[in-house]
């Protein structure tokens, strides 16, 4: 018998899909009343620069942010900088113990844009729905 995946993740989008020619900070995701989170990064057509992606976690929903230490991380944080690397979905598993996660970009270099978003996928709740 399969169970109900749905019953058990709870996505919510930090950086919302856009065409992006600038650095921009996603916004915080609460991950109270969860053990568990994933982030998903979809990378779409890319044109050209450097979009590198960095996770952040902080114990408040609107300040106090700093980058994920590696340890805490399964996986690794994206750079998309060239063809072969656009157009994928990158997964990041977050072990670490802070409330709310959030998804920044730097781009650098010349860009005309890059299509992306970054979604924090909150799993293992405590109360099911």
């Amino acid at each position: 018998m399969r169970t109900d995946l749905v019953s058990h993740l709870d996505p919510a989008v930090s950086l919302a899909p856009a065409a992006r020619t600038a650095s921009a900070n996603g916004t915080g995701v609460d991950l109270a009343n969860y053990d568990a989170a994933a982030v998903l990064i979809n990378a779409g057509t890319w044109t050209d620069g450097s979009h590198t992606f960095e996770i952040q976690e902080s114990d408040a929903s609107g300040s106090g942010y700093t980058a994920v230490p590696d340890a805490y991380l399964s996986g690794a944080e994206p750079v998309v900088s060239s063809a072969p690397t656009a157009s994928q979905i990158y997964k990041i598993g977050y072990l670490g113990i802070k409330r709310y996660l959030r998804i920044i970009t730097t781009v650098t270099g010349t860009t005309t844009g890059a299509v992306y978003s970054a979604t924090v996928v909150r799993g293992k709740p405590r109360v099911k729905p």
